[in-house]
């Protein structure tokens, strides 16, 4: 877990970038409802969670650098004690216990926040928010706004500038600490044993929901009780659908299985892919297709460094996919022809890798000014080069239907990266050896 010397460092990071006078403003989540009186898991808002590790939904958290621009103040609203709906709903921390226990300055009672919210504006120079995410909070900050713009006999002084936060706090956030690293090499170690049971209770005629919740039972029994996103195990076919999730259908013998899933570990997401034949051994097709994939990713991961970009991995993994599906037959065109055409775009059709953190597409700029933004230490991100071959492609027929993926989670390191995801086998020896086991 994330220790509180941490939220501290991060929240004095976020206020020295922020103008003097200045107020920040981030909210909680709020709970969803799903039917009636019974609400979705909760998952509380990724910013919020980043200052604070509060898991109460309709809080906010404040910090201003009214006093000084060196020292600042941390203050929070949360939902107030209440036994009758504790009973019901599960404990909250509350008023009194919030300054010790998450490290404030101050706490209130979220009742009382269109009251006082006002009051705490009042005089900021600055208010860093982002609105437009939540509707709940865009009402409360807003309307504490304009009180302060429509009380001038009371006093009241509204903000010259209201900036948007985001840019502030994601740019941080795409930098991970060595702890952020360590919690985020465990959910890797996590989701790795997860992939290798499913391997190994892998068998023709399996259902795929059935590899879906060995899946789950493995991260919820290390920890883990939440899957970072939802599991796809598609076969056969299935596996050519990239955001597939249904998981019904049964696999059939000399199927391959396509996995991708990763468990959530204190907020931090792993995301893993692996491709596998469901009765053990792949067809001399399977092979081909599945060995290009992963020459695709171990030539691309070695470029994966400081001042580098994802682009130029890219171009790399395109460039290895595009000449092998040339010597398979599957792209009828030259080399030159192919990569002008974007041919590749037909069997590969999505990126290399995304940031990868307290969201799996974690947060963080790409391009600037039209430019790739250059890989720094301590980004984590994925690499996850793909074939994809429909039934009804216009391939020699051994190919057809056939989905490769391999995803893997590195973390890019002074020197070059480190791959935390790699105790889950991936080459043609080790998966047939694993299923063998």
């Amino acid at each position: 877990m994330i220790k509180q010397i941490e939220f501290d460092k991060r929240r004095a990071q976020l206020i020295a970038e922020c103008l003097p006078n200045s107020l920040v403003i981030v909210p909680a989540a709020t709970a969803v409802t799903r039917s009636n009186d019974t609400e979705y898991h909760f998952r509380q808002n990724s910013d919020f969670w980043y200052f604070t590790g509060f898991n109460e939904p309709d809080a906010f958290f404040l910090i201003s650098n009214r006093a000084a621009s060196s020292t600042y103040t941390c203050f929070m609203f949360v939902r107030p004690k209440d036994p009758h709906a504790e009973i019901w709903h599960g404990r909250r921390l509350g008023v009194d216990a919030a300054p010790s226990e998450l490290g404030l300055d101050a706490c209130y009672d979220l009742d009382n926040i269109e009251d006082l919210l006002p009051e705490m504006i009042n005089g900021h120079e600055h208010v860093y928010f982002s609105s437009s995410e939540n509707p709940f909070a865009d009402t409360v900050v807003l309307d504490a706004i304009n009180s302060c713009k429509s009380a001038p006999k009371q006093s009241l002084m509204p903000p010259r500038c209201v900036h948007d936060v985001n840019q502030l706090i994601h740019r941080m956030r795409r930098i991970k600490s060595d702890n952020e690293i360590a919690i985020m090499q465990r959910a890797a170690d996590i989701s790795a044993q997860a992939h290798c049971r499913a391997m190994q209770a892998a068998k023709a005629g399996v259902w795929e929901y059935q590899l879906e919740a060995d899946i789950l039972h493995t991260f919820a029994h290390h920890g883990a009780k939440f899957a970072a996103y939802n599991t796809i195990v598609g076969g056969g076919g299935n596996a050519c659908i990239l955001h597939y999730v249904e998981n019904n259908q049964q696999i059939a013998d000399g199927e391959l299985v396509l996995i991708d899933a990763g468990c959530e570990l204190y907020g931090y997401a792993a995301d893993i892919t692996r491709t596998f034949p469901v009765n053990g051994k792949f067809t001399p097709a399977q092979a081909q297709i599945y060995q290009l994939v992963l020459d695709a990713q171990l030539a691309s991961i070695p470029l994966l460094r400081p001042d580098s970009t994802i682009t130029e991995a890219m171009d790399k993994a395109v460039e290895v996919i595009t000449h092998g599906l040339i010597n398979l037959g599957i792209i009828l065109e030259t080399f030159e022809d192919a990569i002008e055409n974007k041919t590749w775009r037909r069997y590969f059709m999505h990126g290399l890798g995304h940031y990868l953190g307290l969201d799996v597409h974690d947060v963080g700029i790409y391009k600037q000014n039209g430019a790739d933004v250059p890989l720094k230490a301590g980004i984590v991100m994925t690499v996850e080069p793909g074939i994809y071959i429909a039934a009804d492609a216009t391939v020699p027929d051994q190919y057809k239907g056939i989905g490769v993926r391999i995803e893997d989670n590195i973390v890019i390191t002074p020197e070059g990266n480190k791959v935390l995801s790699d105790k889950v086998p991936k080459t043609i020896d080790e998966i047939e050896a694993l299923i063998a086991n």
